[in-house]
């Protein structure tokens, strides 16, 4: 009977311990959300962008970046970026830019969203 009792008392001290340190963790993201956010706004631009990326060959791609002023169409494989060609001409920037090819939303966007959506059916209740 005493080791019964003393299963569910370290049990019981383990679930606690638990709770503190996720409680800590909640209240920390809740800090760095509210606090650190508001002074962070105005850096979270990107000036790199990758418009499009195309599987070559075995841990081969070619990227098409875009940076300020001009389009890199670079090759990619597993120890070395090349640099295929450099795109500056205005109407070609502008005819790859009108056809609404848009780089991926970033794992960011999605997290944005799914923890959007938990907040929407968690204040339904």
């Amino acid at each position: 009977m005493n080791s019964a009792v003393d299963t569910f008392s370290g049990a019981f001290q383990t679930l606690t311990a638990l709770g503190i340190v996720l409680g800590g963790l909640l209240l920390l993201l809740w800090f760095m959300k509210r606090y650190l956010n508001k002074s962070l706004v105005g850096q979270n631009r990107q000036l790199i962008k990758v418009i499009a990326s195309q599987y070559v060959g075995v841990k081969k791609n070619i990227a098409l970046v875009q940076v300020p002023g001009s389009l890199l169409v670079v090759g990619l494989s597993s120890n070395h970026v090349s640099l295929l060609a450099k795109i500056e001409d205005q109407a070609i920037l502008e005819a790859i830019q009108s056809d609404g090819t848009e780089a991926a939303p970033s794992f960011s966007d999605y997290l944005q969203r799914l923890s959007a959506k938990f907040r929407s059916v968690g204040g339904d209740d």
